[in-house]
């Protein structure tokens, strides 16, 4: 494994994208009165105040608030009916790894104290776009009519090996993209697996000495060769809060 710059990626949530509506209607009531009655004047009672602030803000966005996600900001604020996609490889990380990441992360963190570990693992297929609601299942579709065909793979933590199959992977899904008129993945990727983030740009404080010392851990580990393959057994997709797999054969 050759060791690179951490590098985080910006993740967006999304809502059900229903939108509630209130509305009343008077009835008149029944049947007639049986000797003419002089008209009451009308009175407009006061609306509680509980009533008057149940449907504050009904009609905005939800409020991008970064505190609430460890200081990360949206990549592309937040508009109703528009959905944060991604295709990525996911990795479920095993006790051997995890416990190698125990070792990394307090080395790294000397260097870049700010760096928290990544709650979940992947490699990246695509750049994170955004898909309006009612393109979610067709884009969807294009990917497993893309993804047919491909097997699964071994690949590293920072992929060498397999790096050529991810490429062919890339390749179909920046064609789906294109498809949707949609942002298509970099030029001349590395694929890799990110194992930690920061809020800000740390790639100074990570490079040299602290590359080497997580190098030298690395290398020491017991089997880090194979704690550090990943094998690729599906495609998946996550669009808001919904997540559609595809396997490869």
């Amino acid at each position: 494994m050759s060791a690179a710059p951490l590098v985080g990626y910006s993740s967006s949530s999304s809502e059900d994208e229903d939108e509630a509506k209130a509305g009343a209607q008077a009835r008149p009531g029944a049947g007639s009165c049986p000797r003419a009655q002089s008209p009451l004047p009308s009175q407009r009672l006061p609306v509680p105040d509980s009533v008057l602030h149940m449907f504050l803000g009904t009609e905005e966005g939800p409020e991008d608030d970064s505190a609430k996600h460890g200081g990360r900001v949206r990549t592309f604020p937040h508009e109703r009916g528009n959905w944060a996609t991604h295709v990525y490889v996911p990795y479920e990380a095993k006790e051997e790894f995890l416990d190698m990441l125990d070792m990394l992360l307090p080395r790294a963190q000397t260097y870049v104290p700010r760096l928290v570990r990544m709650e979940a693992f992947h490699l990246s297929l695509s750049q994170s776009v955004v898909l309006r609601h009612h393109w979610i299942l067709p884009f969807v579709q294009a990917l497993k009519d893309r993804m047919a065909s491909f097997q699964g793979t071994f690949v590293g933590l920072e992929v060498t090996s397999g790096h050529a199959q991810f490429l062919d992977l890339v390749s179909e899904v920046d064609r789906v993209m294109e498809e949707f008129d949609l942002t298509t993945f970099y030029q001349d990727p590395s694929f890799h697996i990110s194992l930690a983030w920061c809020v800000g740009d740390a790639r100074l404080q990570l490079e040299g000495q602290c590359l080497r010392d997580l190098q030298t851990i690395v290398d020491e580990f017991e089997d880090s060769e194979m704690v550090l393959r990943v094998h690729a057994e599906q495609v998946r997709c996550k669009s808001g809060h919904k997540f559609f797999s595809m396997p490869l054969k």
